[in-house]
């Protein structure tokens, strides 16, 4: 089977690696001053494909008045530097919201979920960096590329205080704010990032260690969690719902969160209490009661083979031992129930 693209999921949606869409469109328009480099799809001067591709998208935005466009909620696939070099942007991570003002530096890891704009983004200056250290899983090891210039041990500490850090929010340093006004100074001045590749090198090296500097210095609480197999499991099993139509197996739910089919399993059972295909099937049962509601006009057997049940017989008695009813009855009493709302709606107007 194969695997799900790189993408992120939790409980209700599925989030792919964001491209900065309304960005690239308000530039387009003429309301936000754009000078970025990436690899495609991110805006900007596009990046060869064998150019520092751990560089995934790098620019600075220029907003002179309030704008009509803001990020919405998104992740992305690499750990995301930002720093408001002027005004204020409204900011929300994982539910929690700040302002940020001048001088403000924030990071976000692989694939956290993050906003930009309450809805919209205030007249602003803002400077970023996606650098992607190959996560697709939060238990996987971060890699970082050979042209860096720290040492393993600098390397080992800067990955656990990012990847275990939950604090987005900080206020940089001179140092960082230098590097920063210099990665911003090669957009705007270069129109050939590959003739600048030493100085944009050197720039990167210079803001990952002032981080580095900066977060050790700041003694922050650390949560193991947070790239922990454990972890990987439960975001692949919360995602599961979405996805429980394909055609999974204990093998392949295993391969996709990286561990063998005897691993996967314990973490199944501790964090459901079922086994791998008992959830599967759970998830598949509830796919198909929210199809059984929302899509009246489908057959018993169509609803079996959307949720991936290999025959209406098989689905009709997993279905009935789940809800205490045939698939039949549970669409009928949904039937109802959307006919007695559809007279009291009447009857009020």
């Amino acid at each position: 089977m194969k695997e799900l693209p790189a993408i992120y999921q939790d409980g209700e949606r599925t989030y792919y690696a964001d491209t900065c869409e309304p960005l690239k469109a308000a530039a387009i328009r003429g309301e936000v001053q754009l000078h970025a480099w990436g690899h495609a799809p991110y805006p900007g001067v596009s990046l060869p494909g064998n150019f520092l591709p751990a560089v995934r998208s790098i620019g600075v935005w220029d907003a002179p008045n309030s704008q009509s466009w803001g990020l919405d909620l998104h992740c992305n696939e690499g750990i995301e530097f930002t720093h408001l070099k002027r005004g204020q942007v409204a900011f929300e991570v994982d539910g929690k919201q700040w302002l940020l003002r001048k001088g403000t530096l924030t990071i976000t890891r692989p694939w956290q979920f993050h906003r930009v704009g309450a809805p919209y983004i205030a007249p602003s200056q803002l400077i970023w960096l996606i650098f992607d250290v190959a996560v697709r899983r939060p238990n996987q090891t971060w890699r970082w590329p050979e042209w860096l210039l720290c040492t393993q041990a600098e390397l080992q500490r800067l990955t656990r205080l990012l990847s275990h850090n939950e604090q987005p929010v900080w206020q940089a340093t001179d140092e960082i704010e230098l590097w920063f006004d210099r990665l911003a100074e090669l957009m705007q001045l270069c129109t050939d990032p590959v003739k600048a590749e030493s100085k944009l090198k050197l720039a990167i090296n210079g803001l990952l260690l002032a981080v580095l500097e900066m977060l050790e210095g700041e003694h922050i609480t650390l949560d193991e969690y947070l790239s922990s197999t454990e972890r990987a499991v439960q975001i692949f099993l919360d995602g599961l719902a979405q996805h429980a139509a394909a055609d999974w197996d204990l093998e392949s739910m295993a391969r996709q969160c990286g561990l063998s089919r005897t691993q996967f399993s314990e973490y199944c059972r501790r964090l459901t209490n079922l086994t791998p295909i008992q959830y599967l099937t759970q998830c598949r049962v509830e796919l198909a009661a929210r199809m059984l509601i929302e899509r009246p006009d489908a057959s018993i057997t169509e609803v079996a083979h959307a949720c991936g049940f290999g025959s209406s017989q098989y689905f009709a008695t997993v279905f009935r031992s789940m809800k205490g009813c045939s698939p039949s009855s549970f669409k009928a009493a949904a039937c109802q129930q959307r006919q007695r709302k559809a007279s009291v709606n009447t009857s009020m107007d």
